[in-house]
């Protein structure tokens, strides 16, 4: 008990002396490893063109050798073929990548 409050302890002391950029990737770090419920939509203009549902995090790509973030996001849902909002019985999870430079999209919570 002693010891766990100490890390606790020690924890809390290191995140509040981080800088306010690295307290952000901190956090940005937490929720991708914890993720979130989420449906992303993909538009081509005002038309809904593709839904992915029930998706656990979207992360962005870092850079193997120099752990620089790349122009593009990944994960992971059920592919939404007929736009009904539903996981009908034949639409599976899939892994999914689009560019943040040009790919407009809305990705919200749906909890």
């Amino acid at each position: 008990m002693k010891l766990n409050h100490l890390f606790l302890t020690a924890s809390l002391i290191l995140f509040v002396g981080c800088t306010q950029e690295t307290q952000n990737k901190l956090s940005r770090s937490i929720q991708n490893w914890t993720g979130t419920d989420g449906i992303l939509e993909i538009y081509a203009g005002d038309k809904l063109v593709k839904r992915f549902l029930d998706i656990d995090k979207l992360t962005t790509a870092s850079g193997t050798d120099n752990g620089k973030d790349r122009p593009y996001r990944y994960g992971y849902g059920y592919n939404d073929k007929n736009l009904n909002g539903k996981k009908d019985k034949d639409e599976h999870r899939v892994y999914f990548e689009f560019s943040d430079y040009s790919t407009n999209y809305i990705f919200y919570e749906d909890k």
